[in-house]
């Protein structure tokens, strides 16, 4: 209990530090998130190094807490690092992630590594040890990484257009000199100059026809999801208060829970379901490998599924997905073992990366910061019922998860079935409702052109 306790209370502090980390990042910009993420990472090393050191010292759950908030502080500013590759964005994105996912290796190298060198690898040395990696990133972040932001590709696309106007090359100033030579010399290097910013930037986003690639494939994206901008540019506060909002939060408030829920209680849940204490150890040691290797191995699979169908699909899909994990985990057989933490291990970055996405394409960028980060803390905040679920658990139901795992199944596919369906009812409204705006467009543009050629009549005396 105590145990699970200690995880919850990094999760949820990760979960609600997300809307904090995405305020600072907005208003003071990367640096401050990575040098607060540095110290609290430094700090939580430390600690947790002390508290397995020092017994009389209970500094376990306020260490865990501080690297969570370090973990928030680091990966929430790191999409940005995409802006300095623009012709490589979607790479970087899918490394972020891919590492985001890969993360929970770490720890599993450390226990081969404790195991390996016969427990005497101490886990008070492996924290003193990590600390290192705070101290990586502020020197890093104060040595080499630009104090300022990266420019973003529309700011790149404004700066282009800039340099591409060869008027600039021609100053008032100009005037003052005597021989027409001097001046076609001092217009000729302003235009060198000119030209190789313009190289320079072209490096960073490609070249024209590069760049209209891009553009095409994101409309081709923005066509494929079927409900491209149906909220964009309303206020985040008339967004939240819309089926669209309250289904995705209540979706990802109970997949978060099950998620962690999951997580926490993989080893217990199998001890009772299989009444082995070796075969839940062996799926418990599955589990520790297939969460980082199934989070990398579907990152560029999840890309690729996002990209090209439509978000109806997609939570089609994702509502599979929960039926699956539900009737597998609340089967008492081995094989059901492994077959639910490999959809889980499959499932989980699927979700997480599904509700950016969605995110983005229903309600827009311009609001994005506060509907993830509302949807996300919230989400945070409820896995406090999962010390409840805990003492549920060992308590009048006697170690037996079964209960709780089939009725958060049903929940979740309750409410996965209900934003599908809302999906498709609203994406085709809102797709008669563009082709209806299409429509009157055109009609507008044949009302104008018979107008313009009247007149032109009228003009030249063609019509009495």
């Amino acid at each position: 209990m105590r145990l699970n306790l200690f995880f919850i209370a990094a999760s949820i502090a990760t979960n609600t530090s997300s809307l904090l980390a995405g305020w600072s990042l907005d208003r003071y910009g990367r640096r401050l998130c990575y040098l607060i993420s540095g110290l609290f990472m430094i700090t939580g090393c430390i600690l947790m190094g002390l508290a397995f050191q020092i017994p009389e010292f209970d500094g376990y759950i306020i260490a865990n807490i501080l690297l969570s908030l370090g973990g928030t502080f680091l990966f929430v500013p790191s999409f940005q690092l995409a802006n300095a590759f623009p012709k490589y964005s979607g790479i970087i994105v899918a490394v972020i992630t891919g590492a985001f996912d890969g993360s929970a290796a770490i720890f599993l190298f450390y226990r081969l590594a404790w195991e390996a060198s016969g427990r005497t690898f101490a886990p008070a040395r492996f924290f003193f040890g990590y600390a290192v990696v705070g101290v990586l990133l502020l020197v890093g972040e104060i040595a080499l990484m630009p104090p300022r932001a990266y420019h973003s590709t529309p700011e790149l696309e404004r700066k282009i257009e800039k340099v591409l106007d060869a008027t600039r090359d021609v100053h008032d100033s100009d005037e003052e000199l005597r021989s027409p030579l001097a001046i076609r010399r001092v217009r000729s290097a302003r235009a060198e100059r000119r030209l190789s910013k313009l190289e320079q930037i072209e490096e960073l986003v490609g070249s024209e026809a590069q760049r209209e690639d891009r553009v095409q494939v994101e409309e081709e994206r923005h066509a494929a999801s079927g409900i491209w901008g149906v909220l964009h540019g309303v206020p985040a506060h008339r967004q939240m208060l819309t089926p669209w909002f309250v289904l995705l939060l209540l979706l990802t408030v109970l997949q978060m829970l099950r998620m962690n829920y999951f997580i926490a209680t993989v080893r217990s849940q199998y001890r009772y379901l299989l009444h082995s204490d070796m075969l839940a150890e062996d799926i418990n040691h599955f589990f520790d490998v297939a969460l980082p290797v199934g989070g990398v191995f579907a990152t560029p699979f999840i890309g690729l599924l996002l990209n090209n169908l439509s978000v109806a699909t997609a939570s089609a899909v994702i509502t599979l997905f929960i039926v699956l994990i539900g009737v597998l985990n609340c089967l008492p057989q081995l094989w059901a073992g492994y077959a639910t933490v490999v959809a889980f291990v499959l499932f989980r970055p699927l979700y997480y990366s599904a509700v950016s996405d969605f995110t983005t394409k229903i309600f827009g960028f311009a609001t994005f910061g506060r509907i993830y980060g509302t949807i996300t803390c919230l989400s945070g905040l409820v896995n406090f019922v999962q010390s409840g679920l805990d003492a549920l658990t060992h308590g009048p139901l006697e170690d037996d998860p079964t209960l709780i795992n089939a009725v958060m199944a049903v929940g979740g596919t309750i409410l996965g079935l209900a934003l599908t369906v809302y999906v498709i009812i609203q994406g085709r409204l809102f797709r008669a409702k563009l082709q209806k705006n299409e429509a009157a467009e055109r009609v507008q543009e044949r009302l104008g052109l018979i107008r313009e050629e009247r007149e032109a009549e009228a003009r030249y005396g063609t019509i009495p």
